[in-house]
């Protein structure tokens, strides 16, 4: 027989600072790594993307590729393609790279932690785009905004005692708290699977005739590796593209 601890969740996504004091704001621990790491990698992008060259080099046209894809995947269906709709691509963009960036830690070995999996950042993105939606609809249509909001076109009079408070609960409360768990749920479920077979295998590893066991959690291992991989991007994009939903419903004219 072999024993096979698991260990403790908030061991699996709490990590002890290296720098800094402890318990404090500015406590510097692996998880703050990464979000320095991520606003990094998201300036590089659009450092990448700006550069003057006549003949863009591999990482510029990644760049261009990529900031291609956040306007005509994302903000051209949910905000629009006239100039108003493509002012919102650089905040579209830096949303989409810094979440995919954080994500994509979750498989980089010495770090294997993804900032999502911890669900302060999911909520302050989703309360950063709950205040820029919700701002953008009363920018665009003054107090009459909360009429925009609550009241779908079409709807009978009658209907509107049940209607309008269905839509307050929807936009203005359930919003932000789905947006936020969407991500941060999806990002630690990875990673407790990944955790959970990485163990298994260190487990069988160290055992004795059981060690002929260890192929099938080491494959596993290897295939949700790959699966956490698109689970990062996928995650980013639907958390960007929700973003762009809620804007481009908040700013529309269609009542």
């Amino acid at each position: 027989m072999f024993a096979l601890t698991f260990p403790p969740l908030g061991h699996i996504v709490d990590w002890p600072g290296f720098a800094g004091t402890e318990g404090q704001l500015y406590e510097i621990n692996k998880v703050v790594l990464v979000y320095a790491f991520g606003v990094a990698l998201t300036l590089l992008v659009f450092i990448l993307g700006n550069k003057k060259q006549l003949v863009p080099s591999g990482a510029q046209n990644l760049a261009e590729i990529s900031v291609e894809f956040i306007e005509e995947q994302i903000v051209a269906p949910t905000i629009g393609t006239d100039l108003k709709g493509k002012g919102w691509a650089p905040f579209m963009l830096s949303l989409f790279f810094f979440i995919f960036f954080t994500n994509i830690f979750e498989v980089i070995p010495f770090i294997q932690m993804p900032a999502s999996a911890r669900i302060a950042l999911p909520m302050l993105l989703a309360l950063t785009c709950y205040v820029i939606y919700h701002g953008a609809g009363f920018k665009e249509h003054g107090p009459g905004y909360i009429k925009h909001a609550l009241v779908p076109p079409g709807v009978p009079v009658a209907l509107l005692l049940l209607v309008v408070p269905i839509e307050f609960v929807s936009k203005f409360l359930v919003q932000p708290f789905s947006h936020t768990v969407r991500l941060f749920a999806n990002l630690l479920a990875g990673h407790i699977l990944l955790v959970t077979f990485a163990v298994l295998s260190a487990a069988l590893w160290n055992a004795s005739w059981t060690v002929v066991f260890l192929p099938l959690p080491a494959f596993a291992m290897v295939f949700f590796v790959a699966f956490e991989v698109l689970v990062s991007f996928l995650q980013a994009y639907v958390f960007t593209l929700l973003a762009g939903v809620y804007i481009g419903s908040a700013v529309s004219h269609e009542h």
